[in-house]
């Protein structure tokens, strides 16, 4: 898309199959508007057709760029579990897939409130819930985290985006929360999290990958005893300050080389 609008395509059509996670496609396009490209017609996702009749544009421009609901999502999950936190610096009107982990604490029944400059969160008592993480996948990692602490079976779609990730997310969450005494279950493309019993403090390993890392250290906010989180240092590809955000919220923390 940002190709073919920046070499001005004309009369030119992109055609998809079966398009997952369509809100990166629109915050693609969102992007292209605000740097004055030409947006294709967007034809329900299937296909994308450029006309050429806009000039391409190079002139200059100051963009700020938004903040990560990506990254955002293990702080408000964080919250739910541990302690009231306001958090700022995150579009409420964002485009962006991950914005969905609001759906997600909403249903549970999280203490949340939604205001265009910060959301605060805090802790409730929280029930089980259902989503759908077709077009989110990178979600999963925290909502485990978030379902570990509501009642009941929480059922997450969309399982089989997560094969080809960092890890094969999947079995991985299943691995590592399980020596927290977390059941998951992985049927289809559905995950059933069987959560409301506390979790236990144990040594988890990351598998190299950012959101297995930072899900851990949330998940580990409130279970009794201490967590060990071993290649901790996945953080880097995604959040580098994560360790020390939650620490200055409060979290006891130690890191090692």
């Amino acid at each position: 898309l940002l190709a073919y609008a920046a070499a001005g395509a004309k009369d030119v059509t992109i055609t998809v199959t079966n398009l997952k996670s369509k809100p990166y496609v629109d915050l693609t396009l969102k992007v292209m508007e605000d740097f004055g490209l030409e947006v294709p017609q967007n034809n329900n996702y299937e296909s994308f057709y450029f006309t050429g009749n806009r000039p391409t544009v190079r002139d200059s421009r100051t963009y700020t760029v938004e903040g990560d609901w990506s990254g955002g999502a293990f702080l408000l999950v964080a919250a739910a579990i541990a302690g009231e936190t306001i958090i700022k610096g995150l579009d409420v009107f964002s485009t962006q897939a991950d914005k969905a982990i609001l759906q997600a604490l909403m249903s549970c029944g999280a203490g949340i409130s939604i205001e265009p400059e910060k959301i605060t969160v805090r802790p409730m008592s929280m029930k089980a819930f259902h989503f759908n993480a077709t077009d989110c996948p990178d979600l999963f990692p925290p909502l485990v985290a978030l379902a570990a602490y509501c009642e009941g079976t929480t059922v997450i779609e969309g399982v089989g985006r997560l094969t080809h990730k960092e890890s094969n997310r999947a079995l991985t969450l299943q691995e590592e929360f399980g020596k927290m005494g977390l059941s998951i279950e992985l049927q289809d493309d559905l995950m059933l999290i069987k959560g409301g019993n506390g979790l236990t403090g144990a040594k988890v390993h990351s598998h190299h990958d950012h959101r297995i890392a930072m899900a851990c250290a949330v998940a580990a906010l409130k279970a009794e005893g201490s967590t060990t989180i071993e290649k901790a240092e996945a953080i880097n590809k995604s959040y580098p300050d994560f360790y020390e955000h939650i620490r200055s919220l409060g979290a006891k923390l130690n890191q090692e080389a």
